[in-house]
């Protein structure tokens, strides 16, 4: 793993993060506080394909 990567990784697991909380969101607590948490997901990987590219 290179050193420039670190950034992309943690990036892409909080993504992931922010799905499985989101998911959990959804079943267990409340509907709309899981789709808040959800559109996290996409903010998340459009950072990180805008880090990637620069």
């Amino acid at each position: 793993m290179n050193k420039k990567d670190l950034p992309l990784n943690l990036l892409l697991l909080a993504a992931f993060i922010s799905f499985l909380f989101s998911v959990f969101l959804w079943f267990f607590v409340d509907k709309d506080s899981g789709l808040f948490v959800g559109i996290w997901v996409p903010s998340i990987l459009s950072l990180a394909a805008a880090l990637r590219r620069s």
